[in-house]
C-alpha cells in the first residue's frame, strides 16, 4: 500500500489504527467513533494532560510518548493531526518506512463521510456550539445519527461524539431499528430519499488550510465569514473563497442553511449563487424570511426565549445559554434538524417538543461559556467563575454582550490572552473595541502559534492593552504572564459591590491560549 492513501475500509471490526495527535479534540472524536465501529485504537501524543484524556481513558485508551517502537506489526493504518509531519514525528517516519496508509485527520474524516448522509457545519464563529445543539436535538429525535463535534459537549454525556443507538445497532449487527427497510446495505425511507446511506453523519468541519475541502456534505450550515486565519488567508476574499468552495462541493440540489444576520454568509450565499444556481440556499436569522426566521424574546431567569417561523403556531422556544449569537446557533441546528426530518420524510411540526426539550438540554461544550466553578467571597457576594474560547474580536465582543444581558445583576471581569500574532496584528482595532461589555479587563502576552515567528511582528500583548486604553476604555490592566494577575484579580472579586450588581460577580476567561489557569487558581485560593 502507498502512503496517504485517502481512504478507509468499509469495515472497521478488528482494524488496528493508531493515532498520532491522539488528544486533539477532533482526533479524539474521530477516535471514539471508530473505536464503536469496532476498531482496535492506539495512539501518541505529549504529555501534557488535556480535556480530552477523560475522553480516552473512557475508552480504556491512554496516550503513548511519541516513539516508531509505537509502530508494531499490528498496525494497519495511521491518522495523524495537521501538528505532526510525516519526516519530523518519529512515529510518522516509521509508518512511512513500513509503507502504511498514512491519512490526516481531515483526510479520514472527509473518507468517514462518503458512507453516510453528511452534514457540515462550517463558519468562521459558533460551529462547535451549532455542532453540539445539532447532536443535542438529535438525541431526541427517531433518526440514526452521528454527531461529531470539536469540543467535549455536556449534552453528550461529557464526550465529543453523539451516536443514536440505532447506528450503534447498526455497526454491530448491520442493520437499523428504525422506520424504513435496509436495501444493498443502505438504509431506505419510505420515499427512498436515503437509499444507499446508513446513517446520517453530522461534523463540525473547520476552514483552516481548507481543510473542510475533504469532507463529503449533502448539506452545510453556514454561519458566518469574516477574515480570520490571516497566516493562511491574507485577506478577506481569500478565506470567502474557500467557503464559496466547499459549499460548492454540495451535490445537485444539495441544501446550504446560512445566517442571514451576517454580511460575509450573505456576500458568500450571493457568489455561491452565481457559480451554482442549483443549491437551495435557505436562510435563517432575525433578517429571514420563512421557516427559520428569528424573533427574539424576553432574557430572564437565564433563559433566552426566542421564536422561529415555522413553529409560529406551536410557541417560543428557549436556551439556557447567554447571548444571541447562541440563539442564532441553536436557530441554524433547528433548521438542518428539520431538513433532515424531511429528508426521512416526516413532518417537522410533529416534533416541536422534542426539539423544544433538545434545545433546551443544551448546556454548552468545554471551553465555551463553560462554567467551572463558583463560590461566596468573603462579604458573601456570589462568585461565578467561566470559561471561554473565543478568541476572534467579534466572538469575544458578542459574547461579552451575551454575559451583560444574561446575567445582568453581575459585575464583570473578563481576563483575555489573545492568539497568534498575525490575528491579533490584522485586527487590532476590532480587538481594542470588543470589551466594553466588561467592567473590568485584564490582559497578557500574545499566546503564540507553532506556525509564527513572534520576531516577524512588531507587536506585543502590551501593544494591545496601549490600543484598548486609547479608545477611552478604563479599568483596563496589564499583567504578562498569566498568574502575575492572580493577586489582583482575587482583590477585585473581594470589593465590596454596589446595589446595580445585587447578583455578585462574573468572572471569565476567554481566549485561545492557556489563561483559563487564572480562573482554576482564583477557585483554588
Amino acid at each position: 500500500m502507498s502512503n496517504n492513501v485517502a481512504s478507509l475500509p468499509e469495515d472497521f471490526r478488528g482494524l488496528h489504527i493508531h493515532f498520532v495527535g491522539i488528544k486533539g479534540t477532533g482526533m479524539a472524536a474521530l477516535v471514539e467513533i471508530l473505536f464503536h465501529k469496532g476498531a482496535v485504537i492506539t495512539g501518541s501524543d505529549v504529555s501534557e494532560r488535556f480535556y480530552t484524556d477523560e475522553v480516552l481513558e473512557r475508552l480504556g485508551l491512554h496516550a503513548l510518548p511519541f516513539a516508531a517502537e509505537n509502530i508494531t506489526d499490528d498496525v494497519q493504518y495511521v491518522i495523524y493531526s495537521s501538528a505532526y509531519k510525516l519526516d519530523k514525528n518519529p512515529d510518522l517516519i516509521e509508518a512511512v518506512r513500513r509503507g502504511l496508509p498514512c491519512l490526516l485527520y481531515t483526510q479520514a474524516l472527509g473518507a468517514y463521510s462518503e458512507r453516510a448522509y453528511s452534514c457540515g457545519v462550517c463558519g468562521v464563529h459558533g460551529k462547535t456550539s451549532t455542532t453540539g445543539l445539532v447532536g443535542t436535538i438529535l438525541k431526541e429525535i427517531d433518526l440514526p445519527s452521528q454527531v461529531l463535534a470539536g469540543s467535549v459537549i455536556n449534552s453528550f454525556g461529557g464526550t465529543c461524539t453523539y451516536t443514536s443507538s440505532s447506528v450503534v445497532e447498526c455497526s454491530r449487527s448491520e442493520r437499523i431499528e428504525t422506520t424504513g427497510t435496509e436495501i444493498n446495505g443502505g438504509f431506505d425511507t419510505p420515499d427512498g430519499l436515503l437509499n444507499h446511506r446508513k446513517s446520517i453523519f453530522v461534523a463540525e468541519t473547520c476552514e483552516y488550510q481548507r481543510h473542510f475541502m475533504s469532507f463529503c456534505p449533502q448539506k452545510i450550515i453556514l454561519t458566518s465569514v469574516e477574515p480570520d486565519h490571516e497566516d493562511y488567508y491574507p485577506t478577506y476574499e481569500d478565506i470567502r473563497q474557500a467557503f464559496i468552495d466547499y459549499v460548492c462541493k454540495l451535490p445537485e440540489g444539495g441544501e446550504v442553511i446560512y445566517c442571514a444576520d451576517d454580511k460575509g454568509a450573505c456576500d458568500t450565499i450571493g457568489l455561491v449563487h452565481g457559480l451554482r444556481p442549483d443549491i437551495v440556499a435557505l436562510p435563517y436569522g432575525e433578517k429571514a424570511d420563512g421557516d427559520f426566521a428569528v424573533t427574539f424574546g424576553k432574557v430572564e431567569n437565564e433563559r433566552n426565549s426566542f421564536a422561529l417561523g415555522l413553529f409560529a403556531s406551536k410557541g417560543d422556544f428557549a436556551l439556557a445559554m447567554p447571548g444571541r449569537h447562541e440563539v442564532l446557533d441553536a436557530a441554524a441546528a433547528v433548521a438542518l434538524v428539520c431538513q433532515l426530518l424531511r429528508e426521512f420524510g416526516k413532518n417537522p411540526l410533529d416534533y416541536y417538543e422534542n426539539i423544544r426539550r433538545g434545545l433546551l438540554n443544551f448546556s454548552g461544550g468545554k471551553r465555551r461559556s463553560e462554567i467551572v466553578g463558583r463560590f461566596k467571597n468573603k462579604n458573601g457576594a456570589d462568585v461565578l467563575v467561566l470559561d471561554d474560547y473565543g478568541h476572534h474580536p467579534t466572538a469575544v465582543k458578542t459574547t461579552l454582550e451575551g454575559y451583560r444581558e444574561f446575567y445582568k445583576g453581575r459585575k464583570i471581569i473578563v481576563d483575555f490572552m489573545s492568539h497568534t500574532y498575525s490575528r491579533t496584528q490584522a485586527l487590532l482595532p476590532e480587538f481594542a473595541r470588543c470589551f466594553t461589555a466588561a467592567d473590568e479587563v485584564i490582559l497578557h502576552k500574545i499566546y503564540s502559534s507553532a506556525r509564527e515567528n513572534p520576531a516577524d511582528f512588531d507587536i506585543t500583548g502590551r501593544t494591545l492593552y496601549e490600543a484598548v486604553l486609547a479608545t477611552g476604555q478604563k479599568n483596563v490592566h496589564y499583567y504578562e504572564e498569566i498568574l502575575d494577575a492572580a493577586d489582583f484579580a482575587k482583590a477585585e472579586i473581594e470589593k465590596p459591590l454596589g446595589p446595580e450588581y445585587p447578583d455578585g460577580y462574573l468572572f471569565i476567561t476567554m481566549g485561545a491560549g492557556d489563561n483559563w489557569k487564572l480562573g482554576k487558581e482564583i477557585l483554588n485560593k
